[in-house]
């Protein structure tokens, strides 16, 4: 077969993507992907030694909009705090780059993709994907930008995991990572969590069996509950207490039924409506399926320690917060240990804040200061 590979402006958003032919990527399944595409996102200006490039790694919901004005939501980026001219993630100093990952649903290929030899979406017979065949095909992105070596891979959650994958796989493609609220394991209480919401949307009616496009519907119910489930997860009790407490909808009056009577109620409704405006239902039992099979718990030691050749040089940073209850402190830690007892380069930073697991989206000064700091120590001329 001859690779046929294409850079190009996205006909359909505001962004660009790299079309991938005949590539015969054989995924962790076994399963040969020959024809993909990825949708990614840039900001800032690569500079002549192509040294100061940053890719950013998204979490299980989010996308290559990293920052500016995200033409799906019509809001901000994601991480608009974060990226962009003089902030903590410089795009004055640094080329970012942002793709959806392989299984997505904002431009890259996923189950809502038709399939070239049966002219009609994938559905559920998309082939199961993990971390690392997300990281796979984001290193033949880069390959085929022509950036030698990242200056850092920086991401949070899902994205943490992505990190790490990119750490034991192509240590020799990246001079910084920033691990961000992870861990070397899904949790089996975060499988748990994952599980009850892929049973509420492959119990909707709607989703038939994976064939809702052909069908020309959605399981909006399943799906919409699928992310109230989730959306819990990323919150504290402090946080929902100091915003929700027991608040009504209505200052005194209750419906005495099953109506939205808490402002916590309303919230979580309205969190889930949103969702399945924007997210394909089927990506996202892929993308939390990819989560829970992540694993690294043994083989990130042992690189770390018999690959010291080519990972010696990276300079780690890994941050947890004090309330996060999904991705705990302690399990941010466990790759710290690992980092220290091989010898490399690490810092260490828990953020003390009320605000949950989805800390690393608001608005944190500490968690700021740390981001920027790490990157910029880390110059040594090398921009």
């Amino acid at each position: 077969m001859t690779k046929k590979i294409l850079l190009r402006k996205s006909s359909d958003l505001p962004c660009e993507e790299a079309i991938f032919t005949d590539m015969g990527i054989i995924l962790d399944s076994g399963y040969e992907l020959n024809d993909f595409r990825i949708s990614f996102k840039s900001y800032g200006t690569l500079n002549n030694d192509k040294s100061n490039a940053i890719l950013i790694c998204h979490a299980l919901t989010a996308d290559q909009f990293v920052t500016n004005n995200n033409p799906i939501t019509g809001k901000e980026g994601w991480w608009s705090n974060m990226v962009g001219p003089g902030k903590s993630i410089d795009t004055n100093k640094f080329y970012v780059i942002c793709s959806n990952v392989l299984g997505g649903c904002i431009g890259s290929t996923g189950p809502k993709e038709i399939k070239s030899d049966t002219k009609s979406p994938y559905g559920i017979k998309f082939p199961t994907i993990t971390i690392k065949d997300m990281v796979k095909v984001q290193k033949i992105l880069i390959d085929e930008i022509k950036i030698d070596k990242l200056y850092a891979v920086i991401g949070a959650s899902m994205g943490a995991m992505q990190v790490l994958q990119w750490i034991i796989d192509y240590p020799e493609k990246i001079n910084n990572s920033i691990h961000i609220a992870g861990a070397l394991k899904h949790s089996a209480q975060n499988i748990a969590f994952h599980e009850v919401g892929r049973q509420a949307i492959m119990s909707d009616p709607n989703w038939h069996n994976g064939n809702y496009l052909i069908k020309n519907t959605k399981p909006e119910r399943g799906l919409s509950v699928a992310r109230m489930i989730a959306h819990i997860t990323y919150l504290s009790e402090e946080a929902l207490h100091r915003k929700f407490g027991r608040k009504l909808q209505s200052r005194d009056l209750v419906s005495f039924g099953f109506d939205a009577d808490f402002q916590v109620e309303s919230y979580l409704r309205y969190q889930g409506s949103s969702f399945v405006k924007r997210f394909d239902a089927n990506s996202y039992l892929y993308m939390t399926r990819a989560m829970d099979y992540f694993d690294v718990s043994e083989i990130f030691e042992k690189n770390m320690n018999f690959n010291t050749e080519n990972n010696d040089h990276i300079h780690h940073c890994v941050i947890s917060f004090t309330s996060d209850w999904l991705f705990p402190t302690n399990e941010n830690k466990e790759i710290v240990k690992i980092l220290n007892r091989t010898n490399k380069k690490v810092s260490f930073t828990e953020i003390v804040t009320d605000k949950g697991h989805d800390s690393f989206l608001l608005e944190e000064t500490d968690f700021y200061k740390t981001i920027s700091g790490f990157l910029n120590s880390n110059i040594n001329g090398r921009l």
